[in-house]
C-alpha cells in the first residue's frame, strides 16, 4: 500500500524491524503516557462537540469501488446525517443531503443504481446531480423555483480508492495531503453476507472501538484461542503520519520469510496491517480482503459499526478469487473480532462507575496517543 513517496516503512523495511524484534523481544513504543478522562467516554457535551468536529472534517464515507458504475449509490447516516452519495452520468462523485426540498422525507435507501431519485413520498424527482427535475402536480406549488429547490450538496472528494464527505465547507486538497492510496481501482468490491455494508450496533462509545483497532498489547491475554496461534504477542510496528497512523501485526508464518533472499520478500499474507483515518475509520489490509470500517457514533454511549469490503490487490501477476477473498473475511470474523467489540462494550461499563478517573495508554499504545492528541488539539481549536 505504500509508494516511494508515502512516509511508511517499505515491505523489506517492515520485515527487517519485525524480524528485528522477533529476535530481541522488542516492539515499536512510544515515548508519552496518556490520561484521557473516563467523562470523554460518556459526556453529552464532549459527544456533541466530537460530532461536530466529524461533520467539519473530510471523513471516509466508502470505497470508491463500492460505487462501480454511473448511477451506483449509498445512502446511510454519517455523523448522525442522512446522506445518499452518487456516481454521476459524468463519472463524478457527489454527495447530498437525504432530504426531499417537499416535506424532507428520504430520497433514497440503503444502495443500488438509479438514473434519478425518486421521492416515494410525493414522487418529486432528482436528477444524480441532484437537480429538482419534476414536480407531480406542478400547479399546486405556485412559487417554487425548481432551480431552488435541488437536493443540497456537501462536499465530496475520491482519493486513494475511498470516498470522502465534509458537511460543513469544502475539500479542499490539504485536507487529505496525508491520505494514502489505500485502494487500486482494480480491487472488487464484494458484498458480504448479502449486504453492501456490514453493519453492526455495540453499546460502547465510538472511541473504545477505535482504540482496540491500534494496539497488540492485548493479543495473548483477550484472543488466547482466536488470533494469538496465529499471531505474535505485543510485536508491532506503529508509524504515525499526521493525525493517521498505521499499526502492523504479524503472524508467525513470517518466519518463513527468513529463507526468502530479502530482495525477493512479499511482507503480503505474513502481516495485517491497520490504517487509523483519523478521526473515526480504519483501513485493515489481511491475506486476501481489505476492509474499511468506519465508527459512526449514535450516542456518548452507542456505536454503529459499518464495514466495506474489497478483495487484496493483484500480487506478482496473481489474481486473488472472490471467493478465497470471501473465506478469508469469513476466517477473520470467527478470530477475534467479536473479543475486541465485547471488550469495548464491557469497558463502558465500567466508565460510569467511578472506579478510574481516567483511561491510561502507555508506550505499548502509541497508535492510541497519537489519535487522543489530534483529537484534543482539534476539538480545542472549536
Amino acid at each position: 500500500m505504500s509508494t516511494s513517496n508515502s512516509p511508511l516503512l517499505s515491505d523489506q523495511q517492515a520485515i527487517d524491524r519485525i524480524f528485528a524484534h522477533i529476535d530481541n523481544g522488542t516492539t515499536d513504543v512510544g515515548d508519552t503516557v496518556w490520561r484521557e478522562p473516563v467523562e470523554h467516554y460518556q459526556s453529552q457535551k464532549r459527544f456533541d462537540a466530537e460530532m461536530a468536529l466529524l461533520r467539519r472534517l473530510p471523513v471516509p464515507y466508502c470505497p470508491s469501488a463500492a460505487l462501480p458504475e454511473k448511477g451506483s449509490y449509498i445512502a446511510r447516516k454519517a455523523a448522525g446525517t442522512p446522506l445518499v452519495v452518487v456516481r454521476g452520468i459524468d463519472g463524478e462523485v457527489r454527495a447530498f443531503i437525504n432530504a426531499c426540498r417537499h416535506r424532507g422525507m428520504q430520497v433514497a435507501k440503503g444502495s443500488g443504481c438509479s438514473r434519478a431519485f425518486v421521492c416515494p413520498y410525493h414522487a418529486w424527482t432528482y436528477n444524480l446531480k441532484g437537480d429538482l427535475k419534476s414536480i407531480p402536480g406542478a400547479e399546486g406549488f405556485p412559487g417554487v423555483d425548481p432551480v431552488e429547490h435541488g437536493l443540497v450538496e456537501v462536499s465530496a472528494e475520491e482519493k486513494g480508492g475511498i470516498v470522502y464527505v465534509m458537511q460543513e465547507g469544502q475539500i479542499s486538497p490539504d485536507l487529505l495531503q496525508d491520505c494514502l492510496e489505500y485502494f487500486t481501482p482494480e480491487q472488487e468490491f464484494f458484498e458480504y453476507n448479502n449486504r453492501t455494508e456490514e453493519q453492526a450496533t455495540d453499546e460502547a462509545n465510538w472511541k473504545l472501538l477505535t482504540e482496540n483497532l491500534l494496539e497488540g498489547y492485548h493479543i495473548k491475554s483477550l484472543h488466547r484461542d482466536t488470533f494469538y496461534p496465529y499471531g505474535l504477542d505485543n510485536i508491532n510496528l506503529v508509524e504515525t503520519y499526521g493525525a493517521n497512523a498505521r499499526v502492523i501485526f504479524p503472524f508467525r508464518r513470517i518466519e518463513k520469510l527468513r529463507d526468502i533472499t530479502p530482495a525477493k520478500r512479499r511482507i503480503g499474507s505474513s502481516v495485517t496491517s491497520v490504517y487509523h483515518l483519523f478521526p473515526n475509520a480504519s483501513v485493515s489490509v489481511l491475506s486476501k480482503h481489505s476492509k474499511l470500517t468506519i465508527m459512526e457514533p449514535l450516542s456518548p454511549t452507542k456505536t454503529q459499526i459499518v464495514m466495506y469490503t474489497v478483495v487484496n490487490r493483484q500480487i506478482d501477476q496473481y489474481q486473488i478469487p472472490l471467493e478465497e477473498a470471501y473465506r478469508d473475511a469469513e476466517f477473520v470474523t470467527a478470530s477475534g473480532q467479536h473479543e475486541d467489540r465485547e471488550a469495548a462494550c464491557a469497558i463502558q461499563e465500567s466508565v460510569p462507575t467511578g472506579a478510574n478517573s481516567h483511561l491510561t495508554f502507555g508506550y505499548f499504545e502509541k497508535a492510541i496517543v497519537n489519535f487522543h492528541q489530534h483529537l484534543a488539539v482539534h476539538l480545542d481549536s472549536q
